[in-house]
């Protein structure tokens, strides 16, 4: 069995930064891709960033210059920095990592339960 397990989110003011930090566990033998993606209230589940096994990142425009992905692999971990947080940027956070359980077989999607991150005054 695998398992994402996000932490990190909160309540901040705008301007401020937070980092969300997710970690695989369980059986499997490689993470390709690893990212973040959100869902605001009454909105569709949206991408944020992702980061390549290969270090390459890619940012949605709304979060490029602000947030900032990254990972370590040795620990199996997906990192999201969020600086200059804005209110629109309130919304639940939810981990996801292309994993691949057993040699041979392709790499699957998954995904964590989420963590919310409330950005008000």
């Amino acid at each position: 069995q695998v398992q994402l397990v996000e932490s990190g989110g909160g309540l901040v003011q705008p301007g401020g930064s937070l980092r969300l930090s997710c970690a695989a566990s369980g059986s499997f033998v490689s993470i390709n891709a690893m990212g973040w993606y959100r869902q605001a209230p009454g909105k569709e589940r949206e991408f944020v960033a992702l980061i390549t096994s290969g270090d390459r990142t890619n940012y949605a425009d709304s979060v490029e210059g602000r947030f900032t992905v990254s990972r370590d692999n040795a620990n199996n971990t997906v990192y999201l920095q969020m600086d200059s947080l804005k209110p629109e940027d309130t919304a639940v956070y939810y981990c996801n990592a292309e994993i691949r359980r057993y040699n041979g077989l392709p790499y699957y999607n998954y995904w964590g339960q989420g963590t919310q991150v409330t950005v008000s005054s």
